[in-house]
């Protein structure tokens, strides 16, 4: 043990006190009472024919039970009341008394020995006060009964109202410490939501990200595979996809400004931000400056000119649209059309030459996306365009958080096809 150590172990309070200041205190008392019971032993052992010593040594031992006050409060009581009859032990009784009342002792208890003190100081002041007083009975019995009272319903009534004090400090200490661990608690859990809220947005900036890069920049790698075929025999093919390889990366870096843009957007007041996130839809994660990913996105609107983008570049596909348009929200819209951006730049990427034929139907509640394309004719990865392996799993995720349904496979004709099923709000 360090000198530290041994330090703090001399510092704490002996035995059953809890404070250095309760020993001084109760030290105190005991000396007080000890020198008291011992004075009024000289007159008890006259009075009882014993040696003068062996009372001082009676009411010493008598008066030094008041060490006991705070662990054995009945005890202390108990021989206040053993040695009333020889007229000893007044600040015993007393700070007794004080002590059980205000200690966790049953009230019945408190009560019963109470009853008995208070019945033991009248008995002895009754018959003291009648044979040295010539005086009406009546007189006497209530100068005993005023003085039982005075010297045990006091100090029982100061204890029981210090005892009721001090548990109620203690239950409002208990109040406290809990609330403490509550609010450490709830601290842990904002901190464990705001670390989740940084995941997901991470997440999503990065399924936004592959979805904006992915296929334009799968579009401008088959254009220039495409160019660099055919820019020696066919000069007009290959400046015409060269004009598409510089529509594809003008409108990459065109999406991709304008989603840096609104992650650089200030963030917004704490009001408006826990009202947006109040009533934004399920689904739909809020992005940093306030807006959501699906404010100012695509929308089915734009899934020819995505359609057109695809054979543009050589790919033989056919869009098919069953049912009546109408105006869905943005994020239904928004998803659709990443979904089928996503199936057409798999297509390019592994189903080269392969026939695609995209669905759109527009039913009673819900829309429903299919991209399906027929076997490969063609080198897998013929133009070297890699895989992150996160396609699939993004669609999933952009559909599920609406939601919807989302079913992938490959076909019974050795294609492959994508379906995806939102329901309207």
């Amino acid at each position: 043990m360090t000198s530290t150590g041994e330090e703090k172990g001399r510092a704490g309070p002996p035995l059953w006190w809890a404070r250095r200041r309760d020993v001084v205190v109760d030290g105190s008392l005991a000396a007080v009472s000890t020198a008291e019971c011992a004075w009024e032993g000289v007159r008890f052992a006259d009075e009882a024919g014993i040696p003068v010593a062996a009372g001082v040594l009676f009411g010493a031992v008598v008066g030094a039970t008041l060490l006991l006050r705070r662990r054995w409060p009945i005890a202390v009581v108990l021989v206040g009341i053993a040695v009333a009859p020889a007229e000893m032990g007044f600040l015993l009784s007393v700070a007794g008394m004080y002590s059980l009342a205000s200690s966790d002792v049953p009230r019945r208890i408190i009560a019963a020995l109470a009853s008995m003190s208070l019945v033991a100081t009248f008995v002895v002041m009754y018959l003291k006060t009648r044979g040295d007083v010539e005086a009406d009975p009546a007189l006497v019995v209530a100068l005993s009964g005023f003085v039982a009272v005075a010297l045990t319903v006091p100090p029982m009534l100061l204890g029981l109202y210090i005892g009721a004090r001090r548990r109620l400090m203690e239950s409002l200490q208990e109040r406290a410490d809990s609330l403490e661990r509550e609010l450490s608690l709830l601290a842990d859990r904002a901190e464990e939501r705001a670390e989740w809220a940084r995941t997901e947005e991470r997440t999503r900036i990065a399924r936004e990200m592959h979805d904006v890069v992915a296929h334009r920049v799968s579009l401008m790698v088959v254009h220039a595979a495409a160019l660099e075929a055919v820019v020696t025999k066919d000069p007009a093919r290959a400046a015409k996809n060269a004009a598409l390889v510089g529509d594809m990366g003008r409108q990459a870096l065109t999406e991709l400004r304008e989603m840096l843009g609104v992650l650089r957007a200030a963030p917004p007041k704490p009001a408006v931000a826990a009202a947006a996130a109040t009533v934004a839809p399920a689904g739909r994660v809020a992005l940093v400056g306030g807006a959501t990913a699906a404010d100012d996105g695509p929308s089915l609107e734009e899934l020819e000119a995505l359609v057109g983008q695809s054979r543009a570049a050589g790919m033989a596909v056919e869009m098919v649209v069953q049912g009546e348009g109408a105006a869905y929200a943005a994020e239904v819209e928004q998803t659709a059309y990443r979904v089928v951006q996503e199936a057409l730049t798999n297509c390019h990427k592994h189903a080269p030459g392969a026939r695609v034929v995209v669905r759109l139907a527009h039913r009673e509640g819900e829309v429903a996306m299919q991209v399906e394309n027929g076997p490969c004719e063609g080198p897998v990865d013929g133009v070297g365009l890699p895989s992150g392996g996160n396609g699939l799993v993004g669609m999933r995720e952009r559909v599920l958080g609406l939601g919807g349904v989302f079913v992938s496979g490959p076909t019974d004709a050795g294609g492959f096809r994508v379906s995806a099923v939102l329901p309207i709000p």
